[in-house]
């Protein structure tokens, strides 16, 4: 069986499941959908047709899994719940504080459709978020850390080209190298998020936009800068092609912890990718879930899911027998 998968945006998360899906060969790509004018689009895939968003429910029976591309800031929080009534989805919503309230809304949206929802998908939240939860399950007691860069994020870098006046920006968050260090040492510090990352902004702006007001904006932006130390640079389009066309990114998911009846054994478990291409990695992540999302709806499944949801096998092309022999 071929999972038919659509892709819902086209920039760089869409071009990388596309990618992906090549990879993947128990998947075909059956459709794009963009709010671009779609003979504008030339896929790399060849016999696949782009079409408009408002024509993606002529296109319900025909999909097996819709993989949401767009932006946390305003696109998923809408699309993934309007669309999960209708088709089994994927997203990667990723501000981390709302996570909850859209959960919730697209557990509405996916059990009155009968339909399963996977949120949340990518590297953080999604694969470091699993290693979160595997380390605090075999180190009960002890301290979980996250350090992510240095690198450019997707959704740092969309939330501030939604800011009027800007033209196209790069968002570079960076670990504070003291902190790292204390934590794989096991120290355990008690860091505050401003004690364990910058944030570095390349901003491209338009003509004659008020340069104040946007820095202003940028710094002060709820659940993504007011907490960290910001610096904005305003640079030219010239620049930023030269020096910041590519997205690299990674990380690391630290826990420290203790065994032993008086605790005298001292461990640290550490997680890390180091990502030539942020949007590609995320979007290979996206299309793995996607499988989980087709068999488990297969099976009668419904509702919302995160990775924490999901068994391992699922995510896997193989069959339990050769993931038994092979990789157990």
């Amino acid at each position: 069986m071929t999972i038919k998968i659509g892709i819902v945006g086209y920039g760089n998360l869409g071009k990388g499941v596309e990618c992906a899906i090549k990879h993947n060969p128990d998947m075909e790509l059956k459709a794009v959908f963009t709010r671009r004018a779609p003979e504008s689009l030339k896929l790399l895939t060849e016999g696949v047709k782009v079409f408009s968003y408002d024509e993606i429910m002529s296109k319900k029976d025909s999909i097996d899994v819709l993989i949401l591309c767009g932006g946390s800031a305003t696109d998923l929080p809408v699309q993934t719940p309007e669309l999960a009534k209708y088709f089994n989805v994927v997203d990667s919503f990723d501000t981390h504080a709302k996570i909850p309230d859209h959960f919730k809304a697209v557990d509405e949206a996916a059990l009155e459709g009968g339909k399963v929802g996977i949120i949340s998908v990518g590297w953080d939240p999604g694969m470091f978020s699993l290693n979160r939860l595997y380390a605090g399950a075999v180190l009960p007691g002890g301290h979980d850390y996250t350090f992510w860069g240095r690198g450019v994020s997707q959704g740092h870098s969309d939330a501030i080209r939604r800011i009027d006046g800007v033209k196209d920006a790069r968002q570079y968050t960076i670990p504070v190298e003291e902190a790292l260090q204390n934590v794989r040492e096991g120290k355990n510090p008690e860091l505050t998020v401003r004690e364990k990352h910058t944030r570095e902004c390349f901003v491209v702006a338009e003509d004659g936009a008020d340069l104040d007001r946007i820095r202003e904006e940028i710094v002060t932006m709820p659940n993504y800068f007011s907490d960290y130390d910001t610096t904005v640079h305003f640079i030219s389009e010239e620049e930023l092609l030269k020096d910041h066309k590519g997205i690299p990114h990674g990380g690391f998911v630290i826990r420290t912890g203790t065994t032993g009846w008086e605790d005298e054994n001292s461990h640290v478990i550490e997680y890390s990718l180091k990502l030539d291409s942020n949007p590609e990695f995320t979007s290979s992540v996206l299309a793995t879930y996607a499988r989980a999302a087709y068999h488990l709806n297969q099976e009668g499944q419904k509702g919302c899911k995160t990775v924490f949801d999901i068994a391992p096998a699922y995510l896997s092309s193989f069959s339990g027998e050769e993931l038994r022999k092979h990789l157990l």
